[in-house]
């Protein structure tokens, strides 16, 4: 029997309004929930309070016209549960930007990609606190207060501290009333590692291959690497490593779920991964979150790494290149 000892009407703040707190966000608070966004942009601020969320779907758009805008997580205050979808690299900023909002039971959901997430959370605000969502979903945020929505929108919770407790079903339950497909998983590292699967050949391969290409040409899609026999090779074999690196790690993935990653991907068309994107908008990616604690996991586990470790090398390299304004530094 499921608990009956959540609260009703949770206070949840939104810390990271972009493509994936501005939609799970914007979820909650079009069913009802008390949801806080935090915003600290002057411009976007004053576009979601005219205009409020509009998420663009194929299948079920919708717009929150009244939103709860703040531009400090002071005027937010205490909440019972905080989504923290701020990208890996802003993780500094969460020491400051936190403590307004916790209370004595406050949790911390990390909607973020990749590895370490939830061991910064635990080690400055307590690992009792801390749980991680992955979402499976693909969004873009094409203006302010304004995300497309392409396809997929699952979540998976689970505690960072352990097995899932009464309140981490709670939570999966409230996104279930607000129209999200949620689901709790028994073990939150396996789960990291199965969403690697994807995120490290996908994120990796578009963008190194987009970095091959001229300035002015069309920056690589999911669909291209599908229909580019050795791209999809190379992202096949990247897929087979994590996998095998996982099992290393005690998590058993089955060697068959790279081909469901390669079907569900056939399903999103031409999607842009949100790395990608972030490169091409000259925003740092999330290096370390998604290859390089991975890697290192894996390397020091005696893992087989070859191709992971390359990718790493090279992303790092065109991270620099571009930070010393090279677009596309790879020979």
């Amino acid at each position: 029997m499921r608990s009956t000892h959540r609260l009703p009407n949770l206070r949840i703040a939104v810390v990271g309004t972009g493509a994936v707190g501005g939609y799970y966000g914007a979820k909650l608070a079009y069913y009802g929930r008390d949801v806080h966004f935090l915003i600290r942009s002057e411009q976007e601020r004053a576009a979601v309070r005219r205009f409020g969320l509009q998420i663009k779907s194929r299948k079920d758009g919708f717009r929150v016209a009244r939103i709860n805008v703040h531009a400090t997580t002071a005027e937010i205050g205490p909440c019972d549960l905080v989504l923290i979808a701020l990208k890996a690299t802003a993780n500094d900023a969460l020491t400051d930007l936190l403590p307004p909002l916790i209370g004595p039971e406050t949790l911390l959901l990390t909607l973020q990609n990749g590895l370490g997430n939830e061991e910064f959370l635990a080690e400055r605000f307590g690992p009792h606190r801390v749980l991680g969502g992955l979402c499976f979903v693909c969004l873009h945020k094409t203006a302010p207060g304004v995300i497309e929505h392409q396809g997929y929108g699952n979540l998976a919770l689970g505690e960072f501290s352990g097995y899932p407790l009464p309140r981490t079903h709670d939570i999966a339950w409230e996104f279930k009333r607000c129209g999200v497909t949620a689901r709790v998983v028994a073990d939150l590292a396996e789960a990291r590692w199965r969403k690697l699967v994807w995120n490290i050949p996908f994120n990796g391969v578009t963008l190194l291959a987009t970095a091959q290409r001229p300035p002015d040409a069309p920056p690589v899609s999911t669909a291209d690497i599908l229909a580019d026999d050795a791209l999809a090779y190379l992202t096949r074999r990247l897929m087979d490593e994590v996998i095998a690196a996982a099992r290393k790690l005690g998590h058993p993935i089955p060697a068959d779920f790279a081909d469901l990653q390669f079907k569900r991907t056939a399903e999103m068309g031409a999607y842009l991964p949100s790395t990608l994107l972030d490169h091409l908008a000259g925003r740092p990616i999330e290096l370390d979150a998604i290859w390089g604690k991975p890697y290192r996991q894996a390397y020091n586990a005696g893992a087989e790494v070859g191709r992971l470790e390359t990718c790493y090398q090279l992303l790092r390299r065109l991270t620099a290149s571009a930070n010393n304004g090279s677009r596309h530094p790879i020979p």
